[in-house]
């Protein structure tokens, strides 16, 4: 147990030092440059953690490991619950049927097709196939977080996710403002901003891309992308009946296989309908100083939030080493390409076909 008496000062040790390095990572983001690159500090978070855990890993206390991994694996899932507090169902509602089905259909081929491309294609192993394709079917890194204890997988798997996310998504937000303003992209602003959310890797990638073109086209991209990050909830659902079956296939009629529920989830969507009636009183009938006081409070929890999953991020880093990705060589790559191929082609002729039917 990471709190029993003999850890305990070890734990809080750890938690601590993956708490300054967090705080580090969020100052590295805030700068200028980097945030003009839409480079959240869950990214800069991993990269340091990555830096620390092929370099100086073993000059500091062994002890302080257990605390690394409860803030990998605990503060993670309670990260992942309060994700839900930037999501309301008002505003999906708001995009419409189009941004809802954009996002749907988007979603589900982009992690089947990733997964199936992975593992069967290009050779990698079912983890990190499904990582992979969990960040670019939904929200980057976050989803790669959330999607982790799922899977029970490697930390240095989850690494490898998370930088096809970054580069893949940072190769985005260069090519669509290069695209749409060539006029390659036949699309009206809202129209483009549904594409944008639909298909863009990461929150902050989406702000940037979609905030380049107006109101409009910045509105439908980040509504559209909240759309698929609750629905990262139903598909882990999805995801724990398809294991428990997969696993009671493979182990015979005979065995019995727990249903693996990832509650964490279900608590995301049930934060989300909490900030719904939030959102619902403080428009509906809150005076102004009580509205201003929840937005306020709100924005503080989801500041909090953003440190948190952070830290999670920083501590997945810290347990990843450069050795345990010996013999994957390029198959990674090739298999978020093709998913990001798949992003930008397919995700455009569907949100084409998908506005003009509804």
């Amino acid at each position: 147990m990471a709190f029993s008496k003999e850890k305990r000062k070890g734990t809080i040790s750890g938690i601590i030092f993956v708490a300054i390095v967090a705080a580090a990572a969020t100052y590295i983001a805030a700068l200028a440059p980097v945030a003009k690159l839409g480079i959240s500090p869950l990214v800069v978070g991993i990269v340091i953690g990555i830096f620390y855990a092929n370099t100086l890993h073993n000059h500091f206390p062994e002890a302080w490991e257990s605390g690394i991994v409860f803030s990998g694996k605990k503060i993670l899932r309670f990260a992942i619950v309060f994700y839900g507090f930037r999501i309301t169902f008002q505003q999906i509602a708001e995009v419409g049927i189009e941004g809802f089905m954009v996002s749907l259909i988007m979603l589900g081929s982009t992690f089947i097709l990733g997964t199936w491309l992975g593992s069967k294609i290009f050779g990698l192993d079912r983890d990190t196939a499904m990582l992979t394709a969990s960040g670019a079917s939904v929200c980057g890194a976050a989803a790669v977080l959330a999607t982790e204890p799922v899977l029970k997988a490697e930390e240095h798997k989850a690494a490898i996710a998370v930088s096809m996310v970054v580069l893949f998504g940072t190769i985005a937000m260069f090519l669509y403002p290069a695209l749409y303003s060539a006029g390659v992209f036949d699309m009206t602003p809202r129209e483009f901003g549904i594409y944008v959310g639909g298909t863009i890797h990461e929150v902050a990638q989406v702000v940037a891309v979609g905030g380049a073109y107006g109101t409009e086209a910045s509105d439908a991209a980040v509504i559209v992308k909240m759309t698929r990050v609750i629905m990262i909830a139903p598909m882990l659902i999805l995801l724990g009946i398809y294991l428990s079956y997969a696993a009671k296939k493979s182990g015979g009629e005979g065995g019995v296989i727990k249903l693996v529920i990832p509650w964490f989830a279900v608590y995301f969507v049930g934060m989300a309908g909490v900030n719904s009636l939030i959102h619902g009183y403080v428009h509906g009938g809150a005076s102004e100083a009580v509205a201003g006081l929840i937005t306020s409070t709100i924005a503080y929890v989801n500041e909090i939030d953003t440190f948190l999953l952070t830290m999670a991020m920083t501590a997945l880093g810290m347990g990843t080493r450069f050795a345990k990705f010996k013999g994957l060589g390029l198959k990674p790559i090739y298999a978020a390409g093709a998913m990001f191929v798949w992003l930008v082609v397919g995700g455009y002729f569907i949100t084409k076909a998908v506005v003009a039917t509804f």
